[in-house]
C-alpha cells in the first residue's frame, strides 16, 4: 500500500469514526486507535498521539455547533474540565511507562465498557425531582431544544460526577480517547442530564481533556504529522456532519450498531495485546 492510498483510507475511516463519535458522545478515538493499530499496523503510541489530536478536532467540529444550537451546558462543562484535565495529565504520565501490550489490553477492556454504555437505552422523560442545592448554587440547571420547544432540566450529584470525570481524564490520557463513554455516563446516569445534553457537553469537554495530555505525547515525539493530518481532517468533517444530525437523529439504533462494532474491536484488541499482535 503506497502513501496516497494509505492516507485516503485513514481519512475515510476517520470520517466515519468522527461521525459516530459525535452522535454518541463517545469520541472518535474508540474506532481510530483499533483501526490504525489492527488494520494499518501503526504503533499504538503513535495511534494514540494521532487520536488525541483528532479528539481535539472532534471537539472543535461538534462542540461549536452544539453550543450554537443550545444543547451544551457550558457551565457544567467548564466545571468538570478541572477534574478531567488533572486526570488526563496523570494518564499521559502513566501511558509512557506501561508496555504496549498492557495498553492494548486496557484499551480493549475500556472498549467493552464503552460498548455496554453505548447500547443502554436512555430516558428523556420529564424532570420531576426537586432541584439539587449545589447544582442550583453553581447555576448548572438549564434548558435544551426539543420538538416540543425548550425543556428544562436539573443537574444532580455534582461531587460524584466530578470524581468520575477525574477517572475519565486518566483514561483519556492513558489511551488517547475522549473517554466520552464515562463522561456521558457520569452526566446522564449520575448527574441526571438529558442524553442529548450529556452528548453535547461531552463533545465540548473532550477537546480540553485531550489537549492536556497531547502535549506530553508531542514532547516525546509520538505525534507524526503525516499520520495525524488525515486522521484530524477526517474526524473534523465527520463530527461536523454528526452535529448537524443530532436534533432529528434516532440515536438508539445508531448506538446499538456502534456498540456491537466497538465490542468486536475490543475483543480483537485484547487478543492482539495478549498474543503479541500489537507492535511493541
Amino acid at each position: 500500500m503506497n502513501i496516497l492510498i494509505f492516507t485516503i483510507f485513514v481519512w475515510l475511516g476517520s470520517m466515519v469514526a468522527g461521525f459516530l463519535g459525535s452522535l454518541t458522545g463517545l469520541g472518535g478515538g474508540v474506532v481510530i486507535i483499533p483501526l490504525l493499530t489492527l488494520v494499518f499496523g501503526v504503533d499504538i503510541r503513535y495511534a494514540i498521539g494521532a487520536s488525541l489530536v483528532s479528539v481535539i478536532a472532534t471537539s472543535s467540529g461538534a462542540a461549536a455547533a452544539y453550543v450554537k444550537e443550545g444543547f451544551s451546558n457550558i457551565r457544567i462543562g467548564m466545571f468538570l474540565e478541572v477534574a478531567t484535565t488533572i486526570g488526563a495529565l496523570v494518564g499521559a504520565f502513566l501511558a509512557l511507562r506501561l508496555s504496549t501490550p498492557s495498553i492494548a489490553v486496557i484499551f480493549g477492556v475500556v472498549l467493552i465498557y464503552s460498548a455496554f454504555v453505548s447500547g443502554q437505552p436512555r430516558s428523556e422523560g420529564p424532570d420531576i425531582d426537586k432541584p439539587d442545592k449545589l447544582a442550583t448554587f453553581l447555576e448548572m440547571n438549564g434548558t435544551y431544544p426539543s420538538s416540543q420547544g425548550l425543556k428544562m432540566y436539573h443537574a444532580r450529584s455534582v461531587p460524584l460526577g466530578f470524581g468520575l470525570m477525574f477517572i475519565a481524564g486518566i483514561i483519556s490520557g492513558l489511551l488517547g480517547i475522549g473517554s466520552g463513554a464515562l463522561k456521558v455516563l457520569a452526566m446522564d446516569q449520575v448527574m441526571r442530564l438529558p442524553f442529548k445534553v450529556s452528548t453535547a457537553t461531552s463533545n465540548f469537554m473532550i477537546g480540553v481533556t485531550a489537549a492536556a495530555s497531547a502535549g506530553i505525547y508531542l514532547n516525546k515525539g509520538y505525534i507524526d504529522p503525516g499520520l495525524t493530518m488525515p486522521v484530524m481532517l477526517g474526524v473534523l468533517m465527520g463530527s461536523s456532519l454528526g452535529a448537524r444530525h443530532l436534533f432529528e437523529a434516532e440515536t438508539q439504533k445508531l448506538r446499538m450498531i456502534f456498540s456491537v462494532t466497538i465490542f468486536l474491536l475490543a475483543l480483537q484488541m485484547i487478543y492482539a495485546g495478549i498474543s503479541g499482535g500489537i507492535l511493541k
